[in-house]
């Protein structure tokens, strides 16, 4: 498995989990999230590579499993949490969210990649060590296999390695199945509450959610605005106006992007943060990601800081061959 990408055994051959089990697992994912050590994510720029296990058949014994490769790429820790935004950034953090949604649907491609297709992404990534100011760009190509039958190649800071196709009834979160992807509601305060279990084929939308689930909410959904760059109509901009209706989402003025533009920054300041996103401050189109990383330990240890754009992304046929357009 690699960088917390796949979600093994989602069905496991056991019966489906009943509502006070779900609810124990999530609140130990949660508390695991809170816990004073900094929590690990490993991920690739700019979006997030974790499993979400909290409803395997696996944790019906109490057990949270989360398995990391230990051989992938650097380790990201997680930001300590900002203090609470004012309202005042909240309701920025919101508009700008939902102008960014309607950009989203005045631009948007209409695409449906096949099951047996690839999507290409390249993405390009520019890291200033903040302790010499010496600064690097690397260029990520990843080609990932639509419903998850083929092995993926995927890229993280330079590096790159082969993901193996899934098994049996194995799941990924974020996923690229167009299939799955298009089953998920456009209509944003729906999409909050599928995002307390992005797996749950039939969530009850008449709940109301609580206070405690919204740090699993942002973190669905931040993963899916982080690592699926093809979508079906309607679902990302959907996906933006719902970020902007979680709390503790506030707006940053004056970000810098990798091509030094500035913008305006939108962060979760929960306990994980999976970094900024930048919006152009006029036409509120999406600009790229911020976010820090650390690699070693103690005195060895080195922070980074990252900013990265998607390049361009395609529907290939196959792994490793770059559409027309790249040569």
């Amino acid at each position: 498995m690699h960088d917390l990408d796949q979600l093994r055994e989602w069905d496991a051959g056991a019966p489906p989990l009943d509502e006070e089990t779900r609810t124990r697992v999530r609140a130990r994912l949660l508390r695991a999230m809170r816990e004073p050590t900094p929590v690990a994510v490993r991920r690739r720029r700019p979006v997030l590579r974790i499993a979400l296990t909290g409803l395997v058949a696996a944790a019906v014994a109490g057990t949270v499993l989360v398995a990391v490769h230990d051989d992938g790429p650097p380790t990201r820790t997680a930001t300590p949490p900002a203090s609470s935004a004012p309202a005042l950034e909240n309701v920025s953090a919101r508009t700008v969210l939902t102008k960014a949604a309607a950009y989203q649907r005045a631009h948007e491609r209409q695409v449906a990649p096949r099951d047996d297709q690839f999507i290409y992404s390249k993405e390009i990534i520019k890291e200033t060590e903040k302790g010499t100011g010496t600064t690097k760009t690397y260029v990520d190509e990843d080609w990932r296999s639509v419903d998850g039958s083929q092995r993926s190649w995927v890229m993280e800071i330079g590096k790159g390695w082969w993901s193996p196709p899934l098994k049996g009834n194995e799941r990924v979160w974020p996923t690229q199945d167009w299939t799955l992807l298009s089953k998920l509601p456009t209509d944003p305060d729906k999409l909050l509450k599928a995002m307390r279990d992005p797996f749950d084929r039939t969530p009850d939308y008449s709940k109301p959610i609580r206070a405690d689930e919204w740090e699993m909410i942002n973190f669905s959904l931040q993963g899916l605005l982080y690592r699926v760059p093809v979508m079906p109509p309607g679902l990302r901009a959907a996906a933006y106006e719902a970020l902007g209706k979680i709390p503790g989402v506030k707006a940053t003025h004056g970000v810098k992007d990798a091509r030094g533009r500035v913008g305006i920054g939108i962060t979760y300041s929960g306990r994980v943060t999976l970094g900024t996103m930048i919006f152009d401050p006029e036409t509120y189109a999406f600009l790229g990601f911020r976010d820090t990383r650390t690699s070693g330990d103690g005195k060895d240890m080195k922070t980074y800081i990252q900013l990265s754009y998607l390049d361009s992304w395609a529907i290939v046929d196959k792994a490793k061959v770059r559409p027309s357009a790249e040569g």
